[in-house]
Parts: structure tokens; C-alpha cells; sequence
């Protein structure tokens, strides 16, 4: 599970409704600072959250470019059939993405996070025009990790048997003693209260479904390969979900730009947000010479 540095939204950044042919959905955004470069639209990961960008905002407004996180459709703050899988079909949550790319405004910079990225992927070949250019963050390019499967096959199946709050006290029952021990720090208990409303807020439908689709998706780098979109994959220089050397694969199957944060693993967004921020400007101010 993601770690945000905080949920709190920093100065400048603003939380609010985003309204879509396709339903409202909770928002994280920023506006640019001085000359706008673009404007970039952020999906997260499995369990994730907007807030899993929360670090990234700040630093890039300053660089000049809009910045929209979302939460998608039964995740966290936005609302989803909490009992209907259909409802969580990849086509649906990649016209979904679509949806919010209208409602956000086009052309736009796509981010995804892992799950986030694979969503990201779907919409785009759906329709690649509102978007600018891809970038892939810890996504990879087909099913997750074997161990990882395993880790999702446990949950699915507690999801089967306890509600959500019997799900969290067992999940955290399981965490290793440094990842539960908040050392009696106020800000240690705080993030453990902020981690448990934001699994609180998941569907559990949109969990199974989205669970099945990491430990099932197909290899379609050679459908994206062939859409004339810049391409990046960026990651830790750590990573269980998708081995790096995957990841350097389908860098170089994408003809995509590849980047590597290190001391980071599967989240380097929140990992090492300024680095992270770097990157991607890096990457989109190459997008606009081109």
C-alpha cells in the first residue's frame, strides 16, 4: 500500500469534485505557475488514492504545468457500486479516463501509477488524440509479479468472508513490527487513521475486479508501441511488482523514454517526490521540442 507524505493538501493545491458525462469524481489540483506547458492528469495504483501525488503538485505548478489526481471509480473518495464488478471492467474505468480527460480540458500530459498505468494504457488506445504523451510509473507490461498474485489472491479471498474493517485489522495484524510501530509519534497515528478511511472508502467490488485484471492483463506493448504518442517508464531502482528487467523491456519495445529514481521503490512518487517531479518535467519540456 502507497504511503502518501500526507493527505493534507498543501498550499496551492485545492481538492474539489471533478463532474463528468461519467459521474463525479474526488480531485487533487493545482494550478500552474507563471507560463502554462500543459496540463497533466494523474491516476493512481491498486489501493491507492489521489493523495499518492500530493508531493508532486507543488513542483510541478512551479514548472508550469496544471496538475490534476483523481481518485477513479470506487476508490477512495469517489463513489462506486461497492457490490457490482462490472461496474470496474477496464473498458469502464478507460472511458471513464476519457471522460475525466474532457472534463480536465485537452490536450493533456496521462500519468499512471501501476494499476493507474495499465487504466492509463486501455484509454489511450481507446483514443490516443486528448493526450499528449504517456507516462508509466512501476506499470508494467503485462500481469503482476507471481508473489504479488499471490498477495491479491489473499485478499480477494478475505474480501469473500469479512467486510472491509475486518480486512484492515487483519492486514495490519500481518504488517512486519517496523511498518506497524508508529513510535508513539502524533503524525505516525494520524497516517495510520488517514490509511485505514482511505481503505475504508475503496468498493470492495473494484477491489476484486481490478485485482483479477493485475493478475490476468495481457502483453499490449505492441499495441502501444505502434500509436505515435511519446512514451516514458519511469520506476525505483527497486521493484516486486514488475521486475526491472521488465520494466527495461518494455522501454525498449515502447521506443519509450526510461528513467530510473533511485532509492526508490514500486511508488517513487511518494518515495522521492522532487526527483520524481524532475523527471517528468524533464520528460514533457523534451515532448514540446519535438
Amino acid at each position: 500500500m502507497s504511503r502518501p507524505a500526507t493527505f493534507t493538501p498543501p498550499p496551492g493545491v485545492h481538492a474539489h469534485r471533478l463532474h463528468t458525462a461519467r459521474g463525479d469524481f474526488a480531485a487533487l489540483e493545482a494550478a500552474a505557475q507563471g507560463q502554462r506547458k500543459g496540463t497533466v492528469l494523474f491516476l493512481p495504483g491498486f489501493t491507492g488514492s489521489k493523495e499518492d501525488f500530493i508531493s508532486l503538485h507543488v513542483p510541478l505548478a512551479a514548472h508550469g504545468y496544471r496538475t490534476v489526481a483523481v481518485d477513479g471509480r470506487g476508490q477512495h473518495e469517489s463513489p462506486g457500486p461497492r457490490d457490482d464488478e462490472t461496474a470496474y471492467a477496464q473498458s469502464e474505468l478507460a472511458r471513464d479516463v476519457l471522460a475525466q480527460a474532457d472534463a480536465v480540458g485537452t490536450p493533456l500530459h496521462l500519468v499512471g501509477h501501476s494499476l493507474g498505468g495499465q487504466i492509463a494504457r486501455a484509454a489511450v488506445l481507446l483514443n490516443p488524440f486528448p493526450f499528449v504523451s504517456l507516462t508509466l510509473i512501476s506499470s508494467g507490461p503485462a500481469e503482476i509479479s507471481v508473489s504479488q498474485q499471490q498477495r491479491v489472491k489473499l485478499l480477494r479471498d478475505a474480501l469473500a468472508v469479512m467486510d472491509m474493517a475486518e480486512v484492515w485489522e487483519a492486514m495490519q495484524a500481518m504488517e512486519p513490527p517496523e511498518d506497524t510501530d508508529t513510535g508513539g509519534l502524533d503524525k505516525g497515528l494520524d497516517d495510520r487513521a488517514d490509511l485505514r478511511r482511505r481503505w475504508l472508502g475503496n468498493s470492495p467490488a473494484q477491489l476484486v475486479a481490478t485485482g483479477r485484471q493485475l493478475c490476468t492483463e495481457p502483453d499490449r506493448v505492441d499495441e502501444l508501441a505502434a500509436l505515435p504518442l511519446p512514451k516514458h517508464v519511469l520506476s525505483g531502482d527497486e521493484d516486486n511488482t514488475w521486475p526491472l528487467p521488465l520494466l527495461d523491456d518494455m522501454a525498449v519495445r515502447l521506443d519509450a523514454r526510461r528513467t530510473v529514481i533511485h532509492g526508490s521503490e514500486h511508488s517513487p512518487n511518494t518515495d522521492r517526490p522532487e526527483e520524481t517531479a524532475r523527471a517528468l518535467t524533464d520528460f514533457w519540456n523534451e515532448t514540446q521540442m519535438r
